[in-house]
């Protein structure tokens, strides 16, 4: 291949999500969000009993965060709002203005030290009041996040150029039916995440039309959702687990990206067909999956600018009735193959191979939309001298290349996860993903640059992978 170098204009970020390093909880108006409600009502759920009351402070320290961004050089800062600091009912008729100012002193911070803010509107953190009227099972949850995407743009689309709509989908849905303390840790499998992720896709694209509506023609920014894209491969190399795989494929990632992305439209067809058949199986006398107007499939396709991607590792299948939690309702389960490291989420296997094969898959399926990796990162227990995340995260940047170079997806960015040591949802604080070292022992919340930091940075400011890290 031509070298280690990325292409002139390419993008370099990191990033991070409200409810995992804000703190600030109930301050200045904030409203209750369902994270909130989880940790404190049900500290059993988070392995080390924690919350993300304070996490990494950055609802005071936030200046100390953008200069961290600027130590590393990024070009742009993927963040998210806390949609009950701006609107603490979850209604537009209630507006906190401290939480507008609050993310107008980021987003101008950020500005004056030359680096884009990339607002990501939903990662999670939802308000209570709307759970409390069924959460995203209940439809009239498109509404209101249309109302919120407005708010939004009135205030912060003059200097917000890059926006992610909804954070991930999939692990979204994955609160309304798995047990893995995801809030709201409703467990309705087979029901609930399939009504949760209908009500997301609908709200990605009202919020999508509304801007290019009302705001495109004058702000001139770009609209994408950020879906959660494991690749999947057969740990039996046969037809019938290709075929397996290939329909969980369908199921996990065309599951967001083929409504929005795809020619045709609506869930992926062998999607519809195995969920059909399941539920007249187990004698429902309709799909569990719920179905789109033909009005409703042309406002969801084409809802795109870009296409955010978090990827960070390969599940391995085989076809079983007893399906892994993971992969519910797709006929196949996961398993660890023994090949493979781990980090300290034993669910990260490092397969760079894997993220080469996604982006490949990404670009057949969908005609090669523009992709910027929005998630990309390795746990590990906060080493300062973090060879094993550098070795992560340049194997992997090493396979986008390859994808790039050699078989001509178009990837025009790259995230990585995370700034700092954070909350990590139901992992609470025992496991790392950070760049920077956040002493959480420490009321001031000291940050600390790990070796990743310095190395990412050198990758930012070369434009290109150093070859003495490519020979580990």
């Amino acid at each position: 291949m031509a070298g280690q170098a990325f292409p002139a204009g390419f993008l370099f970020g990191t990033a991070s999500s409200s409810y995992q390093v804000k703190g600030g909880w109930n301050e200045n108006g904030k409203g209750e969000s369902i994270w909130d409600r989880l940790t404190h009502d049900h500290p059993e759920i988070i392995k080390d009993k924690s919350t993300g009351d304070v996490a990494c402070n950055s609802y005071h320290l936030y200046k100390e965060n953008v200069r961290m961004l600027k130590e590393l050089g990024v070009h742009f800062y993927r963040f998210s709002v806390s949609w009950p600091r701006i609107l603490p009912t979850g209604h537009d008729n209630v507006v906190n203005e401290a939480g507008i100012a609050y993310y107008n002193n980021l987003i101008n911070e950020l500005i004056a030290n030359g680096i884009q803010p990339m607002i990501t509107m939903y990662h999670w953190d939802l308000p209570q009041p709307l759970q409390d009227l069924g959460g995203w099972t209940n439809p009239a949850l498109a509404n209101y996040f249309e109302d919120y995407a407005r708010v939004l743009y009135a205030n912060f689309g003059d200097r917000v150029k890059w926006w992610n709509t909804i954070n991930e989908p999939q692990n979204i849905a994955v609160g309304y039916s798995s047990p893995f303390g995801v809030a709201p840790n409703i467990l309705t499998p087979g029901h609930g995440d399939y009504l949760a992720m209908h009500t997301i896709l609908l709200s990605h694209a009202r919020a999508y039309r509304l801007y290019e509506r009302e705001f495109k023609d004058k702000q001139e920014g770009k609209v994408s959702i950020a879906a959660s894209c494991v690749w999947i491969e057969p740990i039996i190399d046969s037809n019938e687990e290709e075929e397996s795989a290939s329909r969980v494929r369908q199921m996990h990632i065309g599951w967001v990206l083929h409504p929005i992305y795809s020619a045709t439209g609506d869930y992926p067809t062998v999607m519809k067909e195995w969920i059909a058949k399941k539920s007249k199986e187990e004698g429902y006398s309709r799909s569990r999956l719920p179905r789109f107007t033909k009005e409703e499939i042309e406002m969801v396709k084409g809802t795109w600018d870009y296409l955010g991607i978090n990827h960070y590792t390969t599940f391995f299948t085989y076809r079983s009735e007893s399906e892994s939690l993971l992969l519910l309702g797709t006929g196949v389960a996961n398993i660890a193959n023994e090949k493979y490291a781990t980090g300290s989420s034993t669910w990260l296997q490092v397969v760079p191979w894997g993220f080469r094969k996604l982006l490949n898959w990404i670009a057949k399926e969908y005609n090669n939309p523009p992709v910027l990796v929005t998630e990309n990162g390795f746990s590990d227990y906060g080493e300062l001298n973090d060879r094993d995340r550098i070795d992560y995260h340049i194997k992997y940047m090493w396979e986008l290349l390859k994808a790039m170079k050699e078989d001509g997806c178009n990837v025009i960015g790259y995230t990585a996860w995370s700034l700092m040591d954070d909350f990590e949802w139901a992992s609470g604080y025992t496991e790392k993903f950070g760049l920077f070292h956040v002493d959480f022992n420490d009321p001031d919340r000291k940050r600390t640059a790990k070796k990743s930091a310095e190395v990412f940075s050198e990758i930012i400011k070369s434009n290109k992978i150093p070859v003495e890290w490519l020979k580990l």
